[in-house]
């Protein structure tokens, strides 16, 4: 059982202007008490193909936590499109929310994100140069993918509480209701969050 669970994730002004800041209500609950700082990320997915294009839009550092709820408004600023290829600016990507602790990830909130022109003129006949002022991000925020990976909480106390992951202990996806989605491999901790 891991010692932070995130409970809700808003995505709030979606959709939006492409280079319209990120705000992101998150909600969490510690169950046991943890002497660092969790380290919370927002990535943006510049390109399928090729990870250089990753954009790390934030990083916070909330902590020490104590048990107890918790929620606060992660903002980040919009992506550097001059940073992604122009032939992925227009379509899908995906944007990543990550928790650490540590420096371990435990868990992985990943939405798609459909990037395309607010003007019906423009999607039908689109410039040769993408006009960026005109794009609209849409994340699909109503099914995100939640992948938890397995870490020790408290190595301080040498092993007791979360294990270190080991070789058979990789994460697993599941849909809400438990159920490993057909769409995903067999192997990949998965829940929806609403």
């Amino acid at each position: 059982m891991s010692a932070v669970n995130i409970t809700n994730v808003t995505v709030l002004d979606n959709p939006a202007s492409f280079l319209t800041p990120f705000h992101f209500e998150i909600s969490y609950e510690c169950v046991t008490p943890l002497k660092d700082d969790l380290e919370w990320k927002l990535i943006y997915v510049g390109s399928a193909e090729d990870e250089t294009y990753d954009q790390l839009l934030e990083s916070v550092l909330v902590g020490p936590v104590n048990v107890g709820n918790y929620r606060f408004v992660l903002q980040a600023d919009p992506p550097d499109p001059s940073k992604i290829r122009e032939e992925d600016i227009i379509g899908v990507t995906v944007l990543l929310l990550t928790c650490s602790y540590l420096g371990q990830e435990f868990v992985r909130v990943g939405y798609y994100v459909n990037n395309d022109y607010d003007d019906e003129q423009l999607r039908e006949e689109p410039p040769q140069k993408v006009l960026i002022d005109k794009v609209q991000r849409n994340i699909l925020s109503d099914k995100p993918r939640v992948t938890k990976f397995p870490i020790n909480f408290h190595p301080e106390n040498g092993g007791s509480g979360e294990q270190s992951p080991s070789l058979d202990q990789q994460p697993t996806e599941t849909d809400v209701d438990g159920e490993q989605p057909s769409d995903l491999p067999t192997n990949p901790s998965d829940e929806q969050v609403s």
